[in-house]
C-alpha cells in the first residue's frame, strides 16, 4: 500500500480578541468541512508544500507557521483517478495564521468557506483525525494568544 505524503494546515486569524478557524466545504472526492489540505510534491519542502496549498485553496499568503507534534495516515475510500497508485494519505499537522478575511476558493475542489469559533468549527469539521487536529492546534494558538 502507498501512502501520498501531504499536510493538514489549521489556518486561523485574529479578529479583535477572538480566533476564527477556516473551514472549506469539500465537494472533490467527498462532500463535508475540512481545513486546507494537500500533497507534497516530490523533492518539495514542507513548508514550500504548505505555503502553496494555502495559495492554491485560499488564495491567501500565511504567516505565523507552527509545526505541530501530530501526524497519522488514513485510508482512501476508494481509488481516485487523480491519485494512481495510492491507497491512503499520510499528514503532519500545521497551523497558519491568514491575515484577510476574504478567501478565494479553488472551485475544483471547494464550494464554500467559513470562518468559524474553535467550539462551531468542531462541530463542523466532517472527520475525526480533523477534529483532533484542531484541539491540538488550538491548544498551542490560544496558549501563544495570551502570551
Amino acid at each position: 500500500m502507498r501512502y501520498r505524503k501531504a499536510v493538514f494546515i489549521v489556518a486561523y486569524r485574529k479578529e479583535k480578541n477572538k480566533i476564527l478557524y477556516l473551514l472549506l466545504k469539500r465537494k472533490l472526492h467527498w462532500t463535508g468541512w475540512e481545513f486546507p489540505k494537500g500533497a507534497i510534491k516530490k523533492n518539495e519542502p514542507i513548508i514550500k508544500a504548505l505555503k502553496r496549498e494555502i495559495k492554491e485553496e485560499t488564495g491567501q499568503k500565511t504567516e505565523r507557521i507552527k509545526k505541530h507534534n501530530f501526524s497519522g495516515r488514513y485510508k482512501y475510500e476508494k481509488q481516485y483517478k487523480d491519485r494512481p497508485g495510492f491507497t491512503g494519505q499520510t499528514y503532519t499537522l500545521y497551523s497558519a495564521e491568514i491575515k484577510t478575511k476574504k478567501i478565494k476558493l479553488d472551485r475544483k475542489e471547494h464550494s464554500a468557506y467559513k470562518w468559524l469559533s474553535y467550539k462551531q468549527a468542531l462541530l463542523l469539521l466532517t472527520w475525526k483525525n480533523q477534529k483532533k487536529s484542531l484541539r491540538i492546534a488550538n491548544k498551542k494558538i490560544t496558549k501563544s494568544k495570551l502570551s
